[in-house]
């Protein structure tokens, strides 16, 4: 507890007051909830209608970054991992297929791991694929193929 004394004097007369304010009163609480309150009104609409899209940029750039690593790969190696190797060849060096003579030391991602996709599906990586060398593939919000707007595929041809 802070207790504050004041002393002055007055007239000859000598006073002692005691301020032991320590607290908020309910008033200030209020008004501070209140505030508070408005803030969360304008702001949480914003945010919670934004996180589809920011999952959607997220798989994108996840597509993007296995599509240089990929790159790099054949660079060193002359061939894309198969799809029985999947995406892991790029952190890992394959014991099984064609094993890949020029393999970077630590692999070819930062990361050293493969992380899900942002609605915690695996991404489906397929070579040789259908529209390319390779087919990397986000099935999107439902984590099954084709669908509109959130549920839609994202690709790693159509970026």
């Amino acid at each position: 507890m802070n207790i504050k004394i004041n002393k002055f004097k007055f007239s000859g007369f000598q006073f002692i007051t005691c301020n032991s304010r320590t607290g908020f009163t309910l008033i200030e609480i209020m008004v501070v909830l209140f505030i508070l309150a408005i803030l969360a009104a304008i702001v949480a609409p914003r945010l919670i209608g934004r996180t589809d899209d920011a999952r959607v940029v997220e798989a994108k750039v996840q597509i993007r970054n296995f599509d240089t690593a990929l790159k790099l790969f054949k660079m060193d190696n002359g061939f894309y991992p198969s799809t029985g190797q999947g995406l892991e060849a790029l952190i890992q060096k394959p014991a099984a297929g064609k094993i890949p003579d020029n393999y970077k030391d630590g692999g070819y991602l930062e990361a050293k791991k493969i992380s899900p996709d942002p609605w915690h599906n695996p991404y489906v990586y397929l070579s040789p694929g259908s529209r390319g060398d390779y087919d990397i593939i986000c099935y999107g919000a439902d984590g099954t193929a084709g669908g509109d707007g959130y549920n839609a595929d994202i690709t790693n041809w159509d970026l």
